[in-house]
C-alpha cells in the first residue's frame, strides 16, 4: 500500500472513531476550524481542546497535576467567575490546584510539507510551541500549542491556602488568558485559510510551485514579517512580539512504530 492511500485509510479510521474525551464532542470554539481541516484531503484531526479553565483534587507529583488520577471539580471552556470555584473548593478533600490550559490541536498530515504549512501558520498565529513528529512508519504529526498556560495550588491536604482575594485575583487572570487564547484561535483559522488558499493557487502553477519549494526553512525566515503582516492585525503585533515561546521547528523522529 502506498503512503497516500495508507493515509486515506487511516483518515477513514480516525474519523469513523467514537470520540473518547470526557466532553466526548469536539469543542464549540473550535469545531469550525475542525471541520474545515477534516474537509482537506491531506489532513485530519486526531485530538483538540479549544482551552479550559479546571479545577483538580487529587494527587500532585511535585507542582505537576496528574490528571488521570484527579477529582475534576470544576471544568469551563467559557470565563469563570469567584463563586464557581469557591463552591467546587468545598469538594476538595485532598490537593486541589486551579489550571488554565490553552487551545491545543494535533493534526496528521498526508506528508511533511503539509505539516509545514500548518507549523509556519500555527507559529505566526502565536502558537509558538508548536512542532511536528515524524513516525517510523511515516506517520507525521502536526501540534499546534503555546505556552500560556496557568497552575496554582489552592488547598493542600484539605486545608485553603489562598484568600478568597487572591482566588479572584487569579480567575482574571486565567480569564484574559482565555480571551487571548480564543484571538490566537480565530487568528490561525484565518491564517490557515489564507495560506492553503495560496498553496491551491501554488498547486495550478506548476512554476511557481517548483520555487517554493526550495527551501522551507529559509522561505519561512525570509516571509516570516511578511506573513504576519497579512495575517496578524496591528493591535496584536506587541503582544506577539512580547511572547517569550522559542520560535522555529521541532521535528522529531520516532525512535518505535508509531
Amino acid at each position: 500500500m502506498d503512503r497516500i492511500a495508507e493515509f486515506r485509510k487511516w483518515k477513514v479510521q480516525c474519523l469513523s472513531k467514537a470520540d473518547l474525551s470526557r466532553k466526548g464532542s469536539v469543542d464549540e470554539d473550535v469545531v469550525e476550524l475542525v471541520q474545515f481541516l477534516n474537509m482537506r484531503d491531506q489532513f485530519f484531526t486526531t485530538s483538540s481542546c479549544a482551552g479550559r479553565i479546571l479545577l483538580l483534587d487529587g494527587g500532585i507529583n511535585g507542582f505537576e497535576v496528574q490528571k488521570q488520577n484527579c477529582c475534576w471539580l470544576l471544568v469551563t471552556h467559557k470565563p469563570c467567575v469567584k463563586d464557581d470555584v469557591i463552591v467546587a473548593l468545598k469538594k476538595a478533600n485532598g490537593d486541589a490546584t486551579l489550571k488554565f490550559e490553552p487551545f491545543v490541536l494535533h493534526v496528521q498530515c498526508r506528508q511533511l510539507q503539509d505539516a509545514q504549512i500548518l507549523h509556519s501558520v500555527a507559529i505566526d498565529s502565536g502558537f509558538r510551541n508548536s512542532g511536528i513528529t515524524v513516525g517510523k512508519r511515516g506517520k507525521t504529526m502536526l501540534a499546534v500549542r503555546s505556552t500560556h498556560g496557568l497552575e496554582v495550588p489552592l488547598i493542600h491536604k484539605g486545608k485553603l491556602m489562598v484568600t478568597e482575594e487572591y482566588i479572584d485575583f487569579l480567575l482574571n487572570v486565567a480569564n484574559q488568558k482565555m480571551e487571548e487564547n480564543k484571538k490566537r484561535i480565530e487568528r490561525f483559522y484565518n491564517c490557515l485559510q489564507h495560506a492553503l488558499e495560496r498553496e491551491t493557487m501554488t498547486n495550478l502553477h506548476p512554476k511557481i510551485k517548483e520555487k517554493n519549494n526550495s527551501s522551507y526553512t529559509y522561505k519561512k525566515q525570509r516571509n516570516q514579517e511578511k506573513a504576519r503582516s497579512q495575517c496578524i492585525t496591528k493591535e496584536n503585533v506587541k503582544e506577539l512580539e512580547n511572547d517569550d515561546d522559542d520560535v522555529g521547528i521541532n521535528i522529531t523522529i520516532f525512535p518505535e512504530d508509531y
